[in-house]
C-alpha cells in the first residue's frame, strides 16, 4: 500500500428521520444562544418551525436572501444583518447555497455552523467555500468553514422536486467520483466515494418517481443523505480536479443552476480522464451497476429525467471558447493533463447533449 496522509475532520452528525426536532438541543451544544438563520424564500416554513423549536428569544434573525454561487454582495448584506443582531452561531437550513452563504460568514467571522441540509449537495461535510466576485468563483479550504454539528432528516427532503432531487444527488456523486481520483487520494477516501456513490445512484430511481413518503420513499431519501454525507466528507479530505474547475466556471461565470451543471458535466469529465484513471473507473462503474462509467452515469440521468446538455440549461454555443479559456486558467491538479482541444470538445459533445467519449 502506498504512503499516504488522511486528515480526520471533527463533526458531529445526528442522522435520522425525525431528528430535526433535536435542532435546539444541538444548538445549545454548540452555544448558540442567538443564532441567524440563513436560508432562502423557498424555506420560509422550515424558518418557521425553526423559530418554534429554538424559542424566539434564541433567534437573532433570519436572513432569506441565500442564492446560487454565493456572490460577495449577498454576503455583504447578510454580514451586515448578523452583526446589527450581534449573532452568536449561524443555523443554516436548506441546500448548497445556504450553506455555501453560512461558510462565507464563518469564514469572516469564526462563527459556529449548525447545518441542516434539505438537498443532497454534501457541503455541510467539506470546509471548501466558494465566493463569486466580478462572475469569477473563487474557492478555498478553511477548518473555520466546516459546520460543527450536521442534522439529516430525509423528512426534510419531502418536498424537493422530483428533478432536483435527481440533480443533487448527481452533484454529491460528481464529489465522490472526482475523489477516486484526486492527486491525494487514499484508501479511506476511496472506500467512503464508492459507498456513496453506490448508495446515492441506488436512491436515484425512487427519487425521480416523485413526493411520494411511503417507506420505500423515505428509505431511498435517506440512502441518499448518507450518500452524501460520504461523497461530501471525500471531497472534503482531498483536492478537486477537471470536473469542479468545470462546474465552478460555468456557475461563476455564466450562472448555470448549480446541481444541473454538476449532471451534465460529470459523465464528459470522467470520460476525459478514463485513460488516466482506470481503476477509479472501474470502481464508479462496480459502484452504478454498469460496464462503463462515464456512460452508465450519462444513462442513468437521461432515463430519470435530468438535464444532458448544457444547451438545455441555457449555455450558448458561442460562449464554449470563453468556459475553455477560463478552466485552462488557475487549474486543479487533474489524472489527464488539460489540453485546449481536448477540453473543447469535452464542451461540445456537453453542449450538445451527445453521449461521452
Amino acid at each position: 500500500m502506498k504512503a499516504f496522509t488522511y486528515v480526520q475532520r471533527a463533526q458531529r452528525v445526528v442522522f435520522g428521520a425525525g431528528r430535526y426536532t433535536t435542532l435546539a438541543q444541538e444548538a445549545a451544544a454548540l452555544g448558540m444562544r442567538r443564532a441567524l438563520l440563513v436560508s432562502t424564500p423557498s424555506q420560509a416554513a422550515r424558518v418557521e418551525q425553526a423559530v418554534a423549536l429554538l424559542g424566539a428569544s434564541h433567534v437573532a434573525g433570519v436572513f432569506d436572501g441565500a442564492v446560487m454561487h454565493v456572490p460577495v454582495e449577498v454576503v455583504a448584506s447578510a454580514r451586515a444583518q448578523l452583526d446589527a443582531a450581534a449573532a452568536d452561531g449561524l443555523i443554516a437550513l436548506g441546500g448548497g447555497s445556504t450553506v455555501g452563504l453560512a461558510k462565507a460568514l464563518a469564514l469572516q467571522t469564526g462563527l459556529p455552523i449548525l447545518a441542516v441540509p434539505s438537498t443532497y449537495a454534501g457541503s455541510e461535510m467539506t470546509p471548501v467555500y466558494g465566493i463569486t466576485r466580478d462572475g469569477v468563483k473563487t474557492t478555498g479550504q478553511s477548518a473555520r468553514v466546516l459546520p460543527r454539528t450536521v442534522i439529516y432528516d430525509a423528512e426534510l427532503t419531502y418536498g424537493l422536486p422530483a428533478a432536483l432531487s435527481v440533480t443533487s444527488a448527481f452533484n454529491a456523486m460528481a464529489h465522490a467520483a472526482e475523489a477516486l481520483y484526486a492527486a491525494d487520494a487514499n484508501p479511506v477516501t476511496s472506500l467512503m466515494a464508492e459507498e456513496g456513490i453506490r448508495a446515492l445512484a441506488s436512491a436515484i430511481p425512487a427519487l425521480a418517481r416523485g413526493a411520494a413518503t411511503d417507506a420505500a420513499a423515505v428509505q431511498a431519501r435517506s440512502d441518499a443523505l448518507y450518500g452524501a454525507w460520504l461523497s461530501g466528507a471525500t471531497l472534503g479530505a482531498v483536492g478537486m480536479a477537471l470536473h469542479h474547475k468545470l462546474c465552478h466556471t460555468l456557475g461563476g461565470s455564466f450562472n448555470l443552476p448549480h446541481a444541473e451543471a454538476h449532471t451534465v458535466i460529470l459523465p464528459h469529465a470522467l470520460a476525459y480522464n478514463a485513460s488516466e484513471a482506470p481503476e477509479a473507473m472501474a470502481r464508479i462503474a462496480r459502484a452504478i451497476g454498469a460496464d462503463d462509467a462515464p456512460l452508465g452515469l450519462y444513462r442513468l440521468a437521461r432515463e430519470h429525467g435530468a438535464p444532458t446538455s448544457l444547451r438545455q440549461l441555457g449555455l450558448s454555443e458561442s460562449d464554449l471558447d470563453r468556459v475553455c479559456e477560463l478552466a485552462l486558467r488557475n487549474q486543479y491538479p487533474n489524472p489527464r493533463a488539460l489540453q485546449a482541444e481536448a477540453l473543447r470538445g469535452l464542451l461540445r459533445r456537453a453542449h450538445a447533449g451527445e453521449p461521452p467519449r
